[in-house]
């Protein structure tokens, strides 16, 4: 990434300034799955992530989720969630992403079989 869309985009990744106060005042408190890096500063006020590639926040597991809005004070590293046997597996949300486009979306295409009950445009007479 060019050090240009490194200082004026947020959406490819963390900026510089995020990078200047992370390494200034960041402790890495873990990592995810997916190589998210999560930080905490010196007195546990501020908490924060520094995503693996495109910034998405729907990539953040429940655990971390859980621990980077305050609502549990140890990380998933130092104490994990319990897994309850009805769980499912969590995985990011995949909302728009090619393989779980429906065949009628733009971005698969733009066409859908024609229905029985499609819609009957009113003309005037």
């Amino acid at each position: 990434m060019s050090i240009l869309s490194k200082i004026f985009t947020w959406w490819n990744g963390s900026t510089i300034g995020t990078s200047l106060y992370t390494m200034r005042f960041g402790r890495e408190v873990g990592r995810d799955g997916d190589g998210n890096v999560y930080f905490q500063s010196a007195d546990g006020a501020r908490r924060w992530v520094m995503y693996a590639g495109v910034n998405d926040s729907s990539r953040v597991p429940p655990e971390w989720h859980l621990w980077l809005h305050h609502t549990r004070d140890a990380a998933p590293t130092d104490v994990p969630l319990p897994v309850k046997a009805w769980e499912k597996p969590w995985r990011p949300n995949p909302t728009g992403v090619a393989p779980e486009l429906p065949s009628g979306a733009l971005a698969a295409g733009g066409r859908r079989a024609r229905s029985s009950a499609d819609y009957q445009a009113w003309s005037p007479e």
